[in-house]
């Protein structure tokens, strides 16, 4: 029987599902998308999101829990930056807080002037910030990232600790990433992802990251495929999608393979096999 061009295999435990999300509308798309320039002004140093871009994190987390994704993913990773944080958790975070001594908020009431109460931490999966996956580094300010202490203050319970620095120390004033830059950052980060042991992970990120990201990738696939996987990303889109390490760098072994031979006997040739009759077995 022939199979299409497209059709491979490869091993489950080789492979990981990934939700790729782009942040919500922030306060930098609204001018922006009319006029690039205004992605210089530094009145949007760090943009937090607008009350419309609550609205789409709203209507994404009623998505994932009518789908069932809210059950399967086992991490979060956030750009640690003001708009992708307030997405990840607005998304992928428990609901209302209530406070207790002994449990942190995700987010505090208000955070980034988001007039939000505060979100819990309960029943949610663990949401961790990592810096290769940033926007377009330099020259934007709405691409420059604050402090992590303030973050931390802002943002309890969310993992900051793979970040190195507690100043933005990869934004430059006068020096913009370039493509060819950003898309090996991308290709890093996913590499990095090999390194975790979760299977289902989103990422909360951009939509400059994620286009060149994709773009670089180059899949050998059907090109209708290809404009699925690397078209621009609208605000609060998300995208299920599996890579596969061809590479090797993962050393996990399937948890759902099964070795047979247990227990373990001497096979007999198919045309040896005979019944208490002596009568062969077909």
């Amino acid at each position: 029987m022939e199979t299409g061009a497209g059709i491979g295999l490869y091993p489950l435990h080789r492979c990981k599902t990934i939700y790729l999300v782009r942040h919500a509308q922030g306060i930098h798309n609204v001018d922006g998308e009319k006029n690039y320039k205004a992605y210089m002004s530094h009145e949007y140093f760090d943009a937090e999101l607008t009350q419309l871009g609550w609205k789409q994190v709203d209507s994404l987390r009623k998505h994932v829990h009518s789908s069932g994704l809210h059950k399967k993913i086992e991490l979060v990773i956030s750009s640690p930056l003001m708009r992708t944080l307030q997405t990840a958790v607005g998304v992928f975070g428990g609901e209302g807080y209530t406070d207790m001594s002994d449990v942190l908020p995700l987010m505090v009431a208000n955070a980034g002037n988001s007039s939000r109460a505060a979100i819990s931490s309960l029943n949610c999966p663990p949401i961790i910030t990592e810096e290769s996956c940033r926007e377009h580094l330099g020259v934007h300010p709405c691409d420059q990232r604050r402090s992590i202490s303030d973050y931390q203050f802002l943002f309890p319970a969310v993992d900051f600790s793979l970040i190195e620095s507690e100043e933005d120390k990869l934004w430059k004033a006068d020096v913009r990433e370039t493509i060819e830059e950003l898309a090996a950052r991308g290709k890093m980060f996913l590499n990095w992802l090999w390194t975790r042991k979760e299977k289902e992970i989103a990422i909360v990120t951009h939509s400059g990251f994620l286009f060149h990201t994709l773009n670089a990738l180059q899949n050998e696939c059907h090109p209708d495929v290809k404009t699925e996987i690397c078209s621009h990303f609208a605000n609060c889109e998300l995208r299920s999608m599996v890579i596969v390490d061809r590479s090797m760098l993962g050393s996990d072994t399937s948890v759902t393979d099964y070795p047979g031979k247990i227990p373990k006997g001497i096979d007999l040739p198919s045309d040896a096999v005979v019944d208490d009759n002596n009568i062969k077995v077909e």
